[in-house]
């Protein structure tokens, strides 16, 4: 009589499906979970890239709005001279003697900037021709430059703001009068 009792409670499946119901309620809980999850990992991450790609841009267009105003490579305009030991690692091999101190360099009519970018100019004493420049060599002086520019993130929607710094060689040229360097 005890088997037949046993038996007959293990057939019942009056709880199955509540059970199966649950399972089913928890794997579908932590699927919404995770989903989630890597939705606001995603938000992070391009909110990131956006940051990122804004003080890129920003760093780009100071180094080009210096670059286009001839006055900005004045050397008796705001250089002084720098001690190399105090030069960025990578810039004490460039051979740079002064470095623009005024940090207000003229931008061109129509470019503005909400956060400026910090541009430093920095005159190398190099006085060698850059290869592959496509002219003649004869009858110019050649004045190397190094414009660095340094871009901030320009949302306030981060605590942190993402920065991008752009170091570009510029070589100027200057003719010579004929007959002699």
């Amino acid at each position: 009589m005890m088997l037949k009792k046993r038996n007959v409670i293990l057939k019942d499946e009056s709880g199955v499906a509540i059970i199966v119901a649950l399972f089913m309620i928890l794997v579908l809980t932590l699927i919404g979970l995770a989903s989630t999850s890597n939705s606001t990992f995603e938000i992070k991450l391009s909110g990131n890239k956006r940051g990122s790609t804004d003080a890129f841009y920003i760093a780009d267009g100071g180094a080009q709005a210096v670059k286009a105003n001839i006055a900005n490579f004045d050397l008796s305009n705001g250089f002084a001279s720098v001690d190399p030991g105090a030069l960025a690692y990578e810039l004490q091999t460039e051979d740079i003697l002064q470095k623009a101190t005024d940090r207000s360099f003229s931008l061109p009519p129509g470019v503005s900037f909400a956060d400026e970018p910090e541009v430093t100019i920095y005159y190398s004493g190099k006085k060698t021709v850059p290869r592959g420049i496509g002219i003649s060599a004869v009858n110019f002086e050649y004045t190397h430059y190094i414009v660095d520019s340094v871009g901030k993130d320009q949302m306030d929607v981060s605590l942190i703001k993402s920065n991008c710094q752009i170091r570009e060689k510029i070589v100027r040229l200057i003719p010579t009068q004929q007959g002699g360097r």
